[in-house]
């Protein structure tokens, strides 16, 4: 297994040829490339060219880091198709990006609207019949997460949906701060999800539903807002020695192409810091789980 740093929260601070350098700085070996404007930005066509692309795998390598993996966002199962075939053709340089680097994960979102599921749906394979052919043939792994405000969020249903594309190329990305919006108990999806879940996020949240559903109060009243954080470990209301010892019980933490990737957003002021004590409780947690799950074998 990998341990990844998602550098979002030194997006302000630092150009994009700076993070390698910055993730080794705070213990890392590994790297997930999120959306940023100068490589591959949200909803956007990527903005790099080989040039910034070879500089970038040049700057990895001087800091003794690796890509785990890359993460874009689009809106490859919009309803609406131009948007739809926009995303098609975003992903489809994306994935050139990720061939150039020799990155072999693309993690990212089912996308699509939860109103207009059916539509979004269908959309979405329509993507894949385009999509999924190019990835088999580069030997790449595309994970996907059902994130809230996703056409699918449902976890068992995103395993569903995972498993009827009937292809060993595709799997699912879980992110421990969205599983209060997957709608059953985390160790019920990832046992689900098994050998799909080869990516996770790690980072806090509070429960949403707690409080009879007033924890969070957003107004009007009834709107269809979702909400959620990504806070360090132990900020929030993520049960984690469910979420380390699922992941102990599905083989996760010993797989060789596995990444568990940093994800927490809310403290740039306090970036490195944060990192750091990510990084030093993702460890112990690892370490004893694994510990743990070789006693009970």
């Amino acid at each position: 297994m990998k341990i990844a740093q998602d550098p979002t929260p030194f997006h302000h601070s630092h150009s994009l040829l700076d993070f390698p350098a910055v993730v080794a700085d705070l213990g890392y070996e590994w790297i997930q490339l999120t959306p940023h404007k100068d490589l591959v930005p949200f909803f956007g066509h990527p903005r790099a060219d080989d040039a910034l692309v070879r500089a970038l795998g040049k700057a990895c390598a001087d800091a003794g880091v690796g890509i785990a993996s890359l993460l874009p966002v689009q809106r490859w199962s919009g309803p609406d198709e131009w948007a739809r075939q926009a995303a098609v053709r975003n992903l489809k340089r994306t994935i050139q990006i990720a061939v150039d680097l020799d990155v072999r994960v693309i993690g990212t979102e089912f996308s699509g609207r939860p109103e207009r599921a059916e539509e979004s749906e269908a959309a979405f394979f329509r993507s894949m019949e385009e999509l999924l052919p190019i990835l088999e043939r580069e030997g790449i792994d595309l994970l996907i997460d059902p994130h809230p405000d996703d056409f699918v969020e449902d976890g068992l249903e995103a395993v569903r949906i995972l498993r009827g594309l009937n292809s060993p190329n595709v799997g699912m990305v879980f992110v421990a701060c969205h599983s209060f919006h997957m709608g059953h108990p985390m160790r019920e999806v990832m046992r689900a999800g098994k050998d799909l879940i080869r990516l996770v996020h790690v980072a806090d949240t509070m429960d949403h539903h707690a409080s009879h559903g007033l924890r969070y109060i957003s107004n009007p009243p009834g709107n269809a807002a979702r909400v959620h954080q990504h806070l360090r470990i132990g900020a929030g209301d993520v049960d984690w020695d469910d979420f380390f010892g699922g992941l102990a019980e599905i083989g996760f933490l010993d797989r060789p192409d596995t990444v568990m990737c940093n994800s927490v957003f809310a403290e740039d002021e306090n970036g490195p810091d944060m990192a750091r004590y990510q990084l030093h409780t993702m460890t112990e947690h690892v370490s004893r789980h694994r510990t743990d799950a070789g006693v009970r074998g």
